[in-house]
């Protein structure tokens, strides 16, 4: 059986805590058309990128939070 690893001085309940909150539960499906599907496996191949389920989440989670980052509420 495999020891888990653990951080001198962290609290186990805290870590345990913080995984789980970034457990991903929520599902959301993209349809692409030919021509954007093409364009993502030949950006996929050359950059060797090995999963587009990454790319993706990374690529709309950066549009996110800069757009919100630019569009935050003000007081004046």
């Amino acid at each position: 059986m495999a020891r888990r690893k653990t951080i001198p001085g962290v609290d186990p309940a805290y870590l345990e805590k913080q995984k789980l909150m970034l457990l991903r539960r929520n599902r959301c499906v993209l349809l692409f058309n030919d021509g954007e599907m093409a364009a993502i496996e030949e950006y996929c191949t050359r950059f060797k990128v090995h999963s587009k389920s990454a790319l993706f989440r990374e690529a709309i989670m950066t549009k996110v939070l800069s757009e919100l980052e630019e569009n935050h509420p003000t007081l004046f």
